[in-house]
């Protein structure tokens, strides 16, 4: 088949897709910006296997009219992040529920809901929703976050004035088999300002959600989720981040279960003497396919980047990394680090990896490794000698695979809460 007939079957699908989609109402600008997407969505199309970008990840049933049942699960066990002092926001199936939420504010913070803030004819928003998912689209386009500026149907708005004392808790609920949820949040640190946003649940059978995040000078921003729960259950997310001078970006997530999940991070390094580290640990067993596609961009100099991946997998679980570090001319004295790992702890699982160094400037130190192998002989024998079980052993030795990523996360008690988890999810798994 031709190239040309290829891409109007691509924009054939896509228009099928959306036809009967509403874009929600809003105030003029708003929805000048969701007409806006919407265009950009038709004439670019949404992915197919033969793109670039996707040849490793199967989009079908994320482009499909309706998503497949996720049956809904019961964990019998405290969510993540449950004994930590928190400002909880709740979404179920994708929808606001103000009733299990705490109330909407705090010191040094102002939130909305997006709805609300779409609404409005003059909020700060007006000049940042759907912003950097714009300017992200090139030079890959992203087409499911064009979806999502075009027709989320919720999420909040944050905006963070000087040092949150306690972190915002995005919790999103999962009891529809069929819910097909949309939320798109808006976050803006100001200058010197420290916020810490969390996320946690299963969502929905069919996620799609953006965070466009804006870290002004000398501010901070950690972001820590945990994405597990509902085996069944097909995600693909969004964070995108501008970052200023002397600013901080830090962005840790946990995956563990799930048939599909997407997670892309595009970060743009503005501000000189800055920091951006993303960095995961995914745990996969069995149906589970997990996919991280990271773009940083080094615009300013002075600046550290950090890309850090860990992917455990067994019993045919596939794991993806796409991660590239683009230095652009003047952006001198970059270190840019990026490393992906997958430890197979079977033959029949599967990582793959595409990491990518672009550079144009001459005074950088810039490095990338990815490197997939099975469970060391050597270390396991030396633990089953000093009366380990194996099974314990090799749990034992996968956590030790995962530390470089979860050192990623500053504080401590979600650092352990974190741990936590991971070390149940093995401890099941090797029950049976």
């Amino acid at each position: 088949m031709k190239r040309a007939e290829l891409k109007q079957r691509k924009l054939d699908a896509t228009s099928a897709r959306v036809e009967g989609m509403t874009l929600p109402a809003g105030a003029a600008w708003a929805e000048a910006l969701r007409q806006d997407a919407l265009s950009r969505l038709l004439a670019m199309g949404l992915p197919q296997g033969r793109d670039e970008y996707w040849r490793w990840t199967r989009p079908d049933t994320l482009n499909a009219d309706a998503p497949k049942p996720a049956t809904v699960f019961d964990a019998k066990e405290a969510p993540v992040f449950s004994g930590i002092d928190r400002l909880k926001i709740v979404f179920v199936d994708g929808v606001f529920d103000a009733e299990a939420s705490d109330a909407l504010d705090g010191e040094n913070l102002e939130i909305m809901r997006l709805s609300d803030a779409l609404s409005a004819d003059i909020h700060w928003v007006k000049d940042a929703y759907g912003v950097q998912e714009k300017k992200a689209q090139d030079p890959v386009e992203r087409p499911f976050a064009t979806l999502n500026t075009a027709f989320a149907t919720d999420g909040v708005v944050i905006r963070a004035t000087g040092k949150v004392a306690k972190p915002v808790s995005l919790i999103y609920l999962h009891r529809n088999e069929t819910s097909d949820a949309i939320l798109h949040h808006v976050i803006r640190v100001e200058e010197g300002a420290d916020l810490t946003v969390l996320e946690n649940g299963p969502a929905a059978a069919r996620f799609n959600k953006v965070m466009e995040v804006e870290v002004s000078d000398k501010a901070a921003f950690h972001h820590v989720r945990a994405q597990g729960r509902d085996h069944e259950r097909r995600a693909v997310t969004h964070v995108f981040a501008t970052i200023g001078q002397e600013a901080l970006f830090k962005s840790f997530t946990m995956t563990a279960n799930g048939v599909l999940t997407r997670n892309e991070v595009v970060l743009d390094i503005q501000g000189d003497d800055s920091m951006a580290h993303v960095a995961g640990a995914a745990l996969g067993d069995g149906d589970f396919h997990h996919d991280d596609t990271v773009f940083i961009t080094h615009d300013a100099e002075r600046c550290e980047s950090r890309q850090v991946f860990k992917k455990v997998l067994r019993n045919g679980a596939k794991g993806v990394f796409q991660g590239k570090i683009l230095v652009k001319a003047g952006a001198q004295k970059t270190d840019g680090y990026q490393i992906s790992q997958g430890l197979l702890l079977d033959g029949d699982s599967q990582f793959l990896a595409k990491p990518e160094l672009e550079i144009y400037a001459d005074d950088v130190a810039c490095s990338h490794g990815s490197t997939v192998g099975a469970i060391d002989d050597e270390a396991l024998f030396y633990l089953r000698s000093r009366g380990v079980p194996t099974a314990e052993a090799t749990d034992l030795l996968t956590l030790a695979f995962l530390a470089e990523a979860i050192e990623e996360i500053e504080d401590e008690a979600i650092a352990e809460d974190i741990l936590h988890r991971l070390e149940g999810w093995l401890t099941r798994r090797r029950a049976g």
